[in-house]
């Protein structure tokens, strides 16, 4: 009999299962590439997004390392790091602490971890990727060869943001050569602060969410949910507009709610149940397409708050390559394009959304819509993007070697063909 399988393999079938397959991309150059080393503040594990859908592309060209926020123990251990193999061989680095440690004392512990780590897999040129300003403490004595801020969300804006964050966010502007952000608004707001900014909103992987318009076997957890079926997927935190979706299943119980996703940061108790409010929990990434083929209408309810004011939601595009009718609350980075568009309904109060809603269960024959939202979605994929953003990092690289390149052209970017 085999043994069962041990806890690394578990978790790698796990990552694998959830990952999706990636088609190979051009080669980055022809000269060495840089490994990339990415400070992030969201576990690798938990959602596929935004700094998985970019690095898993770096991966298949180079050596990336993915660190992530420090494990503090409750009891004493000795600090040491944990590197888990994800796709394409890229490494999540996880460094494991004793509890009891000052901030300082475990930055400079991290730091250390490091720098060994670093001297013991020879990584020597690298460029620097951060997600989070605050990981600055433990990685500002190294030497890049390039900086890069991917700012893809307004983090000091969210629940329980560090009081420094401000602060170190102006450190790495600094320290910046390039920053990419999540979007169009946020853009806005980080070009004043940058002189070499560039806006890569929220993109898409056609293919994946593209199963959804195809036939799938019904998920088990949702098979017995009757239609309509009016559907969220994303985490489920406080940037959701849990009042509006209380207003709407009361107001509709004609209508059935469906909600996939982690509830973090906020009390599950302070949700709104009623009878056809469907609470479904987290699902790994490959699961998404066979939920979203039986929703009759996908909804972004986002609340209007300072956590949504510069966000660009990545399940706008998932949705509508699903072929899923949308309506969502005016978030700006919606709006527009989508909303400009024509391709989602945007809404502001209960009353409206569940207006939106009717026409969107209209919606589904509506063969013009559907191609305008084809002929949309053609003009953008996460391969694109990854592209875009390697043109620009090549170049800021050759103009750091070669100093009389500063003044040559760089390749047009989203912000700059608006």
């Amino acid at each position: 009999m085999p043994s069962p399988p041990s806890a690394k393999e578990s978790a790698r079938a796990t990552e694998a299962a959830s990952a999706p397959v990636l088609h190979p991309l051009p080669a980055i150059s022809d000269t060495t590439v840089p490994d990339l080393v990415c400070f992030a503040h969201l576990h690798w594990d938990f959602v596929w997004q935004r700094p998985q859908h970019l690095l898993s592309r770096f991966a298949q060209q180079g050596r990336v390392f993915y660190v992530e926020d420090a494990f503090v123990h409750p009891d004493q251990v000795e600090p040491h790091l944990e590197i888990k193999e994800r796709q394409n061989g890229l490494k999540v680095v996880v460094a494991h602490l004793p509890h009891g440690l000052d901030e300082a004392h475990s930055n400079q512990i991290q730091y250390e971890l490091l720098a060994r780590y670093f001297a013991e897999n020879s990584i020597e040129s690298y460029i620097f990727w951060y997600y989070t300003p605050m990981a600055l403490d433990k990685s500002r004595q190294f030497k890049p060869v390039l900086t890069v801020y991917d700012c893809m969300d307004e983090l000091a804006a969210f629940k329980f943001a560090p009081p420094a964050l401000r602060e170190r966010e102006q450190e790495l502007f600094e320290k910046a050569d390039l920053v990419f952000t999540g979007g169009h608004t946020l853009y806005e707001a980080k070009s004043q602060q940058h002189r070499d900014a560039h806006a890569f909103p929220s993109s898409i992987d056609k293919d994946h969410f593209g199963q959804a318009r195809q036939e799938l076997p019904e998920p088990a957890d949702q098979a017995g949910i009757a239609h309509p079926r009016i559907g969220f997927f994303g985490v489920v935190d406080e940037r959701l507009d849990i009042e509006l979706l209380g207003q709407l299943a009361e107001a509709h119980p004609e209508w059935q709610f469906v909600i996939i996703g982690p509830v973090v940061k906020i009390d599950p108790a302070t949700l709104p149940h009623f009878a056809n409010i469907h609470y479904l929990g987290g699902k790994n990434y490959q699961e998404l397409p066979a939920y979203l083929r039986g929703w009759d209408v996908a909804t972004l309810l986002f609340a209007d708050n300072e956590s949504t004011k510069f966000i660009s939601p990545t399940k706008t595009p998932e949705y509508l390559a699903a072929g899923r009718p949308v309506v969502s609350t005016p978030i700006r980075d919606v709006v527009r394009p989508y909303g400009d568009l024509n391709l989602v309904h945007i809404a502001a109060t209960a009353n409206e959304f569940a207006q939106g809603i009717e026409k969107a269960l209209q919606q589904h024959q509506d063969a013009d819509w559907r191609q305008r939202t084809d002929d949309y979605l053609s003009t953008i994929s996460w391969d694109l993007t990854w592209e875009q953003m390697v043109k620009l990092m090549q170049d800021r690289m050759e103009r750091k070697t070669n100093p009389a390149s500063e003044d040559s052209a760089s390749s047009p970017t989203p912000d700059e063909r608006k």
